[in-house]
C-alpha cells in the first residue's frame, strides 16, 4: 500500500468486519494485530488504561507507516476472552477472574520492528502508561474456521445471541478450537446501549 492512499480495513475486507444476524462458518488467514493481555473486570482501570496504551501505539504505528506513505485507517477494537476454569459457563465466574487480550489488527505492510519502534516512542510519550505499553505486542494469530454472529444490542445481552451461535456449533458437528473473540464495530461512548453491534466470533473444527 505505498500509493499514497489511505487503506482501511473495514473497508477492503468485509468478511472479517461484517457478519450477519444468523451464524454463520468463515474462514480467516493468519492475521497480523497489537495486542495487550490482562485480567480483570472489562469495566475496571486495569481494562481503561491497556486499552489506552494499545490505542497509543497503535496510532504510532500508523504515524511511522504514513511517513512511509502507506497510511491505514487504525482498526476498531477486538477482544479475546477465557476464564482459568473448567465451568460450563464461563458468564458464572467473577468478573475480576475474567482474562482478556484486546488486539487491534495491523495491515499486511506492518512489521513487527516498526512495532517496537512506535513501542518505544509512546512509553516516552505517556510516560505514566510506560509499563503497560511495553507489554503491548507484535501478534501474528490464525483462527481458521470460525463461526461468527452479529449482535445488536447491550453487552448485557450477548449471552442469548452466543446460545444461538453454540446451538449452531452443535447442529453442524463442530466444537470450539481457540478463544471467544468480539469485534467492537460501535464505539461505546458514542453509542446507544441498544444499537451497539458488535461481531461474536469462536473458532471451531470438526468434532
Amino acid at each position: 500500500m505505498m500509493n499514497g492512499q489511505k487503506l482501511d480495513l473495514a473497508k477492503t475486507d468485509k468478511l472479517y468486519y461484517t457478519a450477519s444476524l444468523e451464524p454463520r462458518l468463515v474462514h480467516f488467514p493468519e492475521l497480523n494485530y497489537v495486542a495487550i493481555e490482562g485480567q480483570g473486570d472489562p469495566n475496571g482501570e486495569r481494562f481503561q488504561k491497556s486499552t489506552e496504551a494499545i490505542y497509543t501505539v497503535a496510532y504510532g504505528v500508523k504515524g511511522l507507516c504514513k511517513r512511509e506513505q502507506a497510511d491505514f485507517t487504525v482498526a476498531k477494537m477486538e477482544g479475546l476472552w477465557w476464564v482459568d476454569s473448567d465451568v460450563e459457563d464461563p458468564l458464572t465466574v467473577p468478573r475480576e477472574e475474567w482474562r482478556w487480550r484486546i488486539i487491534i489488527r495491523m495491515p499486511d505492510f506492518v512489521a513487527a520492528d516498526q512495532v517496537a519502534s512506535a513501542r518505544l516512542a509512546a512509553a516516552k510519550k505517556k510516560p505514566v502508561l510506560a509499563e503497560l505499553i511495553q507489554t503491548v505486542a507484535f501478534l501474528p494469530i490464525q483462527e481458521g474456521d470460525c463461526v461468527q454472529i452479529m449482535h445488536i444490542g447491550p453487552y448485557s445481552e450477548e449471552p442469548a445471541t452466543l446460545e444461538r451461535m453454540h446451538a449452531y456449533i452443535s447442529e453442524h458437528g463442530l466444537t470450539g478450537n481457540g478463544l471467544h473473540h468480539e469485534i467492537y464495530l460501535s464505539d461505546p461512548r458514542k453509542s446507544a446501549p441498544s444499537t451497539r453491534k458488535t461481531i461474536l466470533r469462536l473458532p471451531v473444527r470438526r468434532m
